[in-house]
């Protein structure tokens, strides 16, 4: 058969293959969610994860003050910021990601959020106060607080905490440039959040950010060395640590314009042509870099920011940042023959690994991204023979994030408190425990377990918390016991927090 008809026969057997699978993936109810109440709730979650002493404006009001004392070990003061997950530990790599993905939130959506804008940068700013005091001394980052293996073997209140509140430095002798530059990363990003309405801390945030990154970048090294087991197998860095150089620097030069950030990036862009190895579940997985995105790997999120000015100053599609963006896009489409992910029957997107959504949404962030850069510039993305338009990229998405609120199998929001059927028995300490005001008692470290152990539903909402999401099969257990499925994490809503403020603005045009 000649080779055109060979290749039209071809087309239309992917065709027929993309129209069943996108019957399924595209399937959703006649209405829509509410995607401003989803917002709204998303932004509130982080409320509940606050550390610290409790501002009076505190919504989520079955919380307390907890860990008044972090830092004191170290005679550094070390209060507030987030716990990233249903334990009670600060892990600062995760904690700069979801400040950073917060803040492009901000930046990329803020006019869409209506009155939740408010609430987004009182979000992003209870993580850089705490960025800040982690970096107060000169050449020290603080990567960590609390000894996690003490933290886990408790189910214990964020309030009633006992368990050691180890501060872990990273310095010169120590260094841990991942954790290093991404903070400098989230300082540069919410400088860029918060140039509009706090010019005086917007500056502050900058330089403190240029500090951090010189830092990084000066005295290099893993803190997966530095802080050892405080680190994994947690938040273990598996991909090295230049794609967090990079990032950094890339949000330098968007919050700059200086031509020494940009420089080191073009000088360094060779490190992101590699693959990039993750540990599922103690096994490696090895992927392209340029299809990876989240609190490890960076380098989707760096080739999509850049690709922004790139495109702007360049008409061609040569370029390296774009031509790895456009891959991405490819990794991701459900009719690319180069997609590197797999869909549920219900139309969920899956890659290798626990806490599925946090890929969902945050892998649904860059697409939305994209998709405006790309119609700004008026192009689009070429997978082989599929041309994908920026509407094809915000349709992807959009089956992910109804997916997430309700629109599936299981008939499941995956967001507390949104819809009527969402989780209810999450892995999460507050939640499960009586809140302090109710029960102002102690509870000690074992006091927690019949708690975790009973079958009812959580004693408190944590209203707005993603959790982990379904099995493949699009199925969910709803239990304590699945961590990988029921516990909600910082870095799961922080991207969600801009895909909805898009959604929440143009569903209703």
């Amino acid at each position: 058969m000649g080779g055109k008809y060979c290749n039209a026969f071809r087309g239309l057997l992917v065709l027929a293959g993309t129209i069943t699978m996108m019957m399924a993936i595209g399937a959703r109810a006649a209405a829509s969610p509410d995607y401003a109440t989803a917002l709204s709730k998303c932004i509130l979650f982080f409320e509940g994860q606050r550390s610290g002493k409790l501002p009076s404006t505190q919504r989520i009001t079955w919380r307390g003050d907890s860990a008044l004392s972090d830092g004191s070990d170290i005679g550094m003061d070390l209060v507030g910021g987030y716990y990233d997950a249903g334990d009670n530990v600060k892990f600062h790599f995760p904690m700069a990601f979801t400040v950073t993905t917060l803040a492009w939130s901000v930046i990329e959506f803020g006019e869409s959020m209506g009155p939740e804008l408010q609430h987004a940068l009182e979000a992003v700013r209870w993580g850089t106060d705490y960025l800040l005091k982690a970096t107060s001394v000169t050449d020290v980052v603080i990567g960590q607080v609390a000894d996690p293996i003490g933290d886990h073997d408790c189910w214990e209140r964020p309030e009633d905490m006992d368990t050691p509140r180890t501060s872990y430095a990273i310095n010169q002798t120590h260094p841990g440039s991942e954790v290093s530059a991404e903070i400098a990363a989230a300082l540069a990003a919410s400088s860029i959040a918060f140039k509009g309405s706090d010019y005086q801390y917007s500056s502050a945030l900058l330089e403190r950010a240029k500090q951090v990154f010189d830092f990084a970048d000066k005295y290099r090294g893993s803190y997966n060395s530095s802080i050892g087991q405080a680190a994994c197998p947690f938040y273990c860095d598996f991909n090295g640590y230049m794609d967090e150089l990079l990032w950094g620097a890339a949000w330098l030069y968007k919050a700059t314009n200086e031509d020494g950030y940009w420089n080191y990036l073009r000088n360094n862009i060779h490190s992101l042509e590699s693959i990039v190895v993750r540990n599922i579940n103690g096994n490696s997985f090895v992927g392209a870099s340029f299809a990876e995105f989240g609190w490890d790997a960076k380098h989707a999120g760096i080739n999509v920011l850049v690709s922004q000015w790139v495109m702007n100053e360049n008409s061609s599609n040569a370029d390296p940042f774009i031509l790895n963006a456009d891959k991405f896009v490819c990794s991701i489409l459900p009719e690319s023959r180069s997609k590197s992910v797999s869909y549920s029957p219900g139309g969920l997107l899956f890659k290798p690994g626990g806490s599925n959504l946090q890929h969902a949404t945050a892998l649904s962030f860059l697409l939305v991204v994209y998709a405006k850069y790309l119609e700004v510039a008026k192009k689009v993305v070429r997978c082989d023979y599929v041309v994908a338009t920026p509407t094809r990229l915000i349709d992807v998405a959009r089956g992910q994030v109804d997916y997430i609120l309700g629109n599936n199998p299981m008939g499941m929001s995956y967001m507390v408190g949104f819809g009527r059927k969402f989780p209810r028995k999450i892995h999460h300490r507050g939640a499960t425990l009586p809140s302090i005001h109710a029960h102002p008692q102690k509870m000690g470290c074992r006091d927690g377990d019949y708690y975790f152990k009973r079958q009812g539903h959580d004693i408190n909402e944590l209203t707005g918390a993603l959790v982990g999401g379904p099995a493949e099969d699009d199925s969910f257990k709803d239990s304590r016991y699945d961590v990988g499925q029921s516990e909600p994490t910082t870095y799961m809503n922080s991207p969600f927090v801009g895909v909805l403020a898009y959604f929440r603005a143009t569903s209703s045009k």
